[in-house]
């Protein structure tokens, strides 16, 4: 949004509850200044939301833009309590685990919102309108958007596999994402299957890209299966480019996802991609054409799919490269952006808002 929105038209402010890092780095280069009030006790944190209201107050936006839960309470409520023309609510996650009290919450929030955005088809058609029974009118659907890769240079790419232990022959399976919770990420899943595939195979590997609490558990899992010298762990990289440049093949098997940012980030780089068949994954994957969609928990078919593409390079550079052409269609920042800015002047037309 900072990169895209038109700035001619539109000026930014962002309230949130903490700002750090790269982020608010770019942020700052933006110009989008950037307000932090600190953490919410509660939904219903009355002391935070009279710093909202402050905010509301002196900067007199026409427009209030909720996401993630935090993001959607302020907007919600401080839009409406302060009559902002305009309130916009974006459920960002598929909340299969959300309490009823959280999904009660998210239906109040909607009711005092103009629009609410999902940002996948899963979201909207299977939460938004399934779940809280939310009406056509109310709800919209933008996909999310992730940037576009930078180029990768063939002396740098070569630099890097020499560094992470990678021969030019190498067949690479890569995933990336965080190591929080394997109920969800289900990297156990993929480590074993893999370990299934790659007996006998002297020149494959798998690339995992990510951290977090579980990733001990991982490598102790990998030890196990005896297949430490084919498993590269590389933590957390704010450089993905220069790994995908590095992988034969892309999967994410998780549980369940509201989109899977990084299976758009990876058809971009034109890798055929293995996805369960779950959340936002099953509408960004086009079965047999883009890569493969399995259903969660099977190792028996993650290995299976890895067999396919392991054998057929032609398939997976197709695969790749019809991945790429949806990808640059749907699935950019930039086709994100332009979506809501359409949203935005709409609802401001619709408002007879004065520019």
């Amino acid at each position: 949004m900072a990169k895209y929105l038109d700035k001619n038209l539109f000026e930014q402010k962002l309230v949130c509850t903490d700002a750090r890092g790269p982020i608010l780095e770019g942020l700052d280069k933006e110009g989008v200044e950037v307000i932090t009030i600190g953490q919410f006790k509660s939904p219903f944190d009355w002391k935070q939301h009279k710093k909202v209201q402050k905010i509301i107050e002196d900067y007199q936006p026409n427009i209030i833009h909720g996401a993630v839960f935090e993001g959607v309470t302020m907007a919600a409520i401080n839009g409406w309590i302060k009559k902002v023309p305009v309130i916009i609510i974006e459920e960002t996650s598929f909340p299969v685990n959300r309490t009823w009290k959280g999904n009660l919450l998210m239906k109040l929030f909607s009711k005092l919102a103009d629009i609410v955005v999902g940002v996948s088809t899963a979201v909207t058609e299977e939460y938004l309108k399934g779940k809280l029974n939310l009406s056509d009118k109310k709800v919209v659907l933008i996909n999310n958007g992730v940037a576009l890769p930078r180029l990768v240079l063939r002396e740098e790419l070569q630099e890097a596999k020499e560094k992470w232990g990678i021969n030019e022959n190498d067949f690479v399976i890569g995933s990336t994402g965080r190591m929080l919770n394997d109920s969800n990420k289900r990297y156990s899943d993929l480590i074993k299957a893999f370990a299934e595939f790659s007996k006998g195979k002297e020149n494959v590997k798998l690339l995992l890209v990510g951290d977090g609490p579980e990733r001990e558990g991982y490598q102790r899992l990998v030890k196990k299966l005896g297949i430490s010298d084919k498993v590269i762990f590389v933590g957390y990289q704010s450089d993905v480019s220069l790994f995908y440049g590095m992988m034969d093949v892309f999967a994410l098997v998780s549980a369940h996802e509201s989109f899977g940012l990084v299976l758009a980030e990876a058809m971009l780089n034109k890798l055929p991609v293995i996805a369960t068949r779950v959340g936002g994954m099953k509408y960004i994957v086009e079965d047999q054409e883009t890569g493969y969609l399995i259903e969660p928990k099977n190792t028996e078919e993650i290995k299976s799919k890895l067999e396919v593409l392991y054998a057929d390079a032609d398939l997976r550079n197709k695969m790749g490269s019809r991945g790429r052409s949806k990808a640059l269609r749907e699935y950019t920042e930039e086709n994100y952006v332009q979506k809501i800015q359409a949203l935005y002047i709409d609802l401001i037309k619709q408002k007879e808002i004065n520019q």
